[in-house]
């Protein structure tokens, strides 16, 4: 008699173990892709300008994966659900870095942007794959710590494949950090022997798939709750996106070396996220979402105002990475318990499509407040940028006090309300 080989989504340990390493696995390329090819580049001659041009040209996939997020919460069957589209983006995901082992990064970037964004928008369709899965093998009563988690292995995975990558390559070249990049994303497709579930999508055809999403997406649509919580999304995050965009230009103005802040970023801030993403996830199963988003909100904002104060009234330049290390810690804090309330006002026929849609309004915060918190640095300095952005983040406390709370002691989940 053949043994069936342990299904992770069976337990909640299972679950956390499960989703910590999808999410490593979508962390690693990320790590890699926004943090270590940048310098890369840098490093062997392509011009400023084209980098940074590059690197937002790989966001657009993540803030745009909405737009065809419907065929992963339609276009599913016995044969090919969720672990199948999972499995088939992470494919997709290895093939599209091999380029990487034989391109010049200057002479064949031309050749080079096309294959990273199919890279992208595999990811992308990976990371909405597996926020669908979540949402539906898991209640409320577990959803905040298991955020935590997955953020943690998504930060490890940064971390690892990014800051690290540097760190090899300067030994061993880019080759073998590529290979082992291929490795981790391939390696980790042993996964899906090792979790399963009912993943067929009921009403038979493809058609009548079609129509039932159809109704679920015009319900959802039609809620307020929706919107206040897109409203939230758009909003809340101004504070501590325009703090990371300018984290780094603030320590290189403070007097600190590249290879310092290099050093913070790979260390310091990853941990102190890592931390608070565990914090936070826990915290927002046992004290309830809208309490400890709004807590963590504040505690967040907190962070920042102090950076901004120690900033202008103390010259103890390394003071600044303790009090960043802070912002860090709140930033984690507020994304796992900020998520778990995201995925709690998801319906779970649109798992994909309707979190990505608040996921792209976490994508478009980051966008408008990282012009912005700029533009005010630029003019007035950095702690007026902090101290400003910081205010406008606060403006969504009254919209989260709109959004229902939902019951995370029982495992239940509150409809949202019309």
């Amino acid at each position: 008699m053949t043994r069936r080989l342990p299904n992770l989504l069976d337990t909640p340990r299972g679950r956390r173990v499960l989703f910590t390493l999808l999410y490593a696995s979508e962390g690693a390329p990320i790590g890699f892709l926004w943090w270590a090819l940048p310098t890369l580049m840098r490093e062997a001659g392509v011009a400023v300008d084209r980098i940074g041009w590059f690197a937002g040209l790989l966001v657009v996939p993540w803030a745009l994966k909405f737009l065809w997020a419907p065929l992963v919460d339609v276009a599913r069957g016995p044969r090919f659900g969720l672990r199948g589209w999972i499995v088939c983006s992470q494919i997709a995901m290895a093939l599209t870095l091999i380029p990487l082992l034989s391109l010049d990064l200057r002479e064949g970037f031309g050749v080079l942007v096309p294959i990273l964004l199919a890279h992208a928008i595999a990811a992308a369709t990976q990371d909405a794959a597996i926020d669908a899965l979540a949402i539906s093998s898991t209640g409320a009563a577990e959803r905040g710590k298991l955020n935590g988690w997955m953020q943690a292995g998504m930060l490890a995975g940064r971390a690892g494949l990014g800051g690290g990558a540097l760190v090899m390559a300067g030994r061993w070249g880019e080759g073998p950090v590529v290979l082992l990049l291929i490795g981790v994303v391939t390696g980790l497709l042993l996964l899906a022997f090792f979790y399963r579930r009912d993943e067929t999508t009921p009403g038979g055809s493809f058609r009548a798939s079609t129509r039932r999403f159809g109704l679920t997406l015009r319900r959802a649509a039609s809620r307020r709750t929706t919107w206040l919580a897109l409203v939230f999304a758009v909003v809340a995050g101004a504070g501590f996106e325009a703090a990371g965009v300018l984290a780094g230009p603030f320590l290189v103005d403070a007097g600190f070396s590249g290879s310092s802040v290099g050093v913070f970023f790979a260390l310091p801030s990853v941990l102190a996220m890592m931390l608070g993403a565990v914090a936070g996830g826990a915290a927002a199963d046992r004290f309830g979402r809208r309490r400890t988003v709004a807590a963590c909100l504040v505690v967040l904002a907190t962070a920042i105002v102090s950076l901004a104060g120690l900033s202008l009234l103390s010259d103890a330049r390394w003071s600044y990475w303790a009090a960043l290390s802070a912002v860090y810690l709140g930033i984690g804090l507020f994304t796992a318990s900020s998520y778990a309330l995201f995925m709690d006002l998801t319906e779970p026929d649109l798992g994909a499509t309707q979190f990505s849609a608040y996921m792209g309004g976490t994508n478009v915060c980051e966008a408008w407040a990282a012009a912005l918190g700029g533009r005010v640095a630029a003019g007035a300095g950095y702690p007026a940028a902090f101290f400003t952005m910081t205010a406008l983040s606060l403006l969504a406390l009254p919209v989260l006090a709109l959004l229902p709370e939902p019951s995370s002691r029982d495992g239940s989940r509150v409809r949202p309300h019309s």
